[in-house]
């Protein structure tokens, strides 16, 4: 991962689909009222004899290497590219298994696996990657460790730049000069990140809301903990997590199943054995609401609400649920103009420019968050109004209408998931991370027709708790100070 922070309220690195709650990425039309017919698409001759939409998935193949390393592979001829995705369950919720208070370790491990290795220094790796022109990356979230290559599928390119991707993960340098020099700009990133409210409201809501959990640490690491990270740390982590009974390998591209099986031996065989990550525990959710509040001098309150959320669902059933969700979620939260608290705290109250919630599923239980910034003198009123649409949701429930503009919305912008190898690749790695089965994608379309109202309501009174909500809000007055709230 680069030493630059990721700011905001949420970074979430997730395929757009149903399942995973990320509709907000889709763009529609504003202020379109889902219950009045649109009068200019009765004109529109053109959709009169359009049929049903017909998706055709990828093709997965699996196979397992020699290591054991389960591989899925898609070809791909349109473009002589090859894309590799190798995920490691072996992000920073393993950080403090390497050192008590080591946050921060795997984060630099990914960093410096692209700053030289035992047979090439810095400076020789960047002009031999350059020279390829290839995409070398790794970095390093909370539950996934993932290295990944963009190459052209020529042997000219695509071998050297294997060789490059295989001495990273296999010989990495760690050199202690770069790693003084990574430490300090980190260090500056995270003093800087002080003056932002967004990080400070979601670096609190995860402590407050994981407690003790692997996932309750910044993944970058802290001001208290990065100082401390030393060589051994990373070598450590390295022979710990980065091994074959740890790993799960995605390709897509202009590969042969011949060709792309020996890539992925090349790829794997000098990857020692290993062991397979120990299961994380699962989170415990919060049995009350919560209200933090973060003084910041500032114009504006940010905020951030919600909730544990769920596990990636793996069974045929919970995922049928968590697309029940998705599609009730985008009604209520998702980030367009006709979702209900775009529509009441923007449109009809003005208090935000935008305010939108997603789930984050993982291989433990993540998080539910909301969040908006708003006038200091109108954080406790936006809160409030927030809340009464949540429950009015849950308690009335979403429409027929709601629903189908939902669903119709996620079918059709199904395929562009797959538009691309990188897509493709991408949806393959972390389907495979999470030991999918192609039913997940082969049964998309299947899930998203089989939703029922009645369900969809359902799943969502189940799901989310509003008067147990964890609130942060980050801002010049605390709204929840009786001298400062205002109806």
């Amino acid at each position: 991962m680069a030493i630059g922070l990721t700011t905001g309220l949420t970074a979430l690195i997730v395929p757009a689909y149903a399942d995973a709650d990320m509709t907000e990425n889709r763009t529609s039309a504003a202020g379109i009222d889902a219950n009045a017919p649109i009068v200019a698409l009765s004109k529109l001759r053109s959709l009169d004899n359009v049929k049903p939409l017909q998706v055709t998935v990828p093709n997965i193949q699996h196979f397992r290497t020699k290591s054991g390393v389960p591989v899925s592979f898609v070809r791909a001829e349109a473009l002589p590219i090859v894309d590799i995705d190798l995920r490691f369950n072996a992000g920073s919720a393993r950080d403090g298994d390497i050192r008590a208070d080591g946050f921060g370790i795997a984060n630099m491990t990914a960093t410096m696996l692209t700053q030289g290795t035992k047979r090439l220094d810095e400076d020789d790796f960047t002009r031999a990657i350059e020279t390829l022109g290839v995409n070398l990356n790794s970095s390093a979230y909370k539950d996934m460790f993932i290295v990944s290559l963009r190459s052209l599928s020529d042997d000219e390119h695509l071998l050297p730049a294997v060789d490059l991707m295989t001495q990273m993960l296999t010989e990495p340098n760690f050199d202690t000069q770069i790693l003084a020099r990574n430490k300090a700009r980190l260090l500056v990133g995270l003093q800087q990140q002080k003056q932002d409210p967004g990080s400070l409201a979601s670096l609190a809501f995860s402590k407050a809301l994981y407690g003790t959990h692997p996932y309750a640490h910044p993944s970058s690491g802290t001001l208290e903990t990065v100082p401390s990270i030393q060589q051994k740390d990373l070598t450590n982590f390295q022979k710990r997590y980065l091994v074959a009974a740890n790993a799960s390998l995605a390709m897509t591209g202009n590969l042969t199943l011949t060709q792309a099986k020996k890539l992925a031996e090349d790829l794997t065989a000098d990857l020692a054995t290993g062991k397979a990550a120990a299961v994380l525990p699962e989170p415990k959710a919060l049995t009350k609401a919560q209200h933090i509040h973060i003084p910041f001098p500032s114009t504006q309150t940010t905020v951030l609400m919600g909730q544990l959320g769920e596990k990636r669902a793996t069974d045929p059933k919970a995922q049928q649920q968590q697309t029940n969700f998705a599609v009730g979620n985008d009604v209520l939260a998702g980030g367009d103009f006709n979702a209900r608290l775009m529509t009441e705290i923007r449109q009809n109250l003005g208090y935000t420019y935008g305010i939108s919630g997603s789930m984050n599923p993982m291989l433990a239980r993540g998080p539910y968050q909301i969040g908006f910034a708003t006038r200091n003198d109108k954080a406790r009123s936006a809160i409030d109004a927030s809340i009464a649409v949540i429950d009015n949701t849950l308690d009335e429930g979403i429409t027929s209408a709601e629903m189908q503009l939902t669903t119709d919305n996620l079918k059709n912008s199904f395929p562009m998931g797959f538009a691309s190898n990188a897509g493709i690749n991408g949806l393959l790695g972390m389907m495979n991370f999470y030991q999918l089965p192609d039913d997940y994608l082969t049964d998309y379309m299947s899930r998203i027709e089989k939703v029922e109202l009645a369900s969809v309501n359902q799943t969502m009174r189940d799901t989310l708790q509003p008067n147990k909500f964890l609130i942060v809000t980050v801002g010049q007055d605390n709204p929840w100070d009786s001298k400062t709230a205002k109806p």
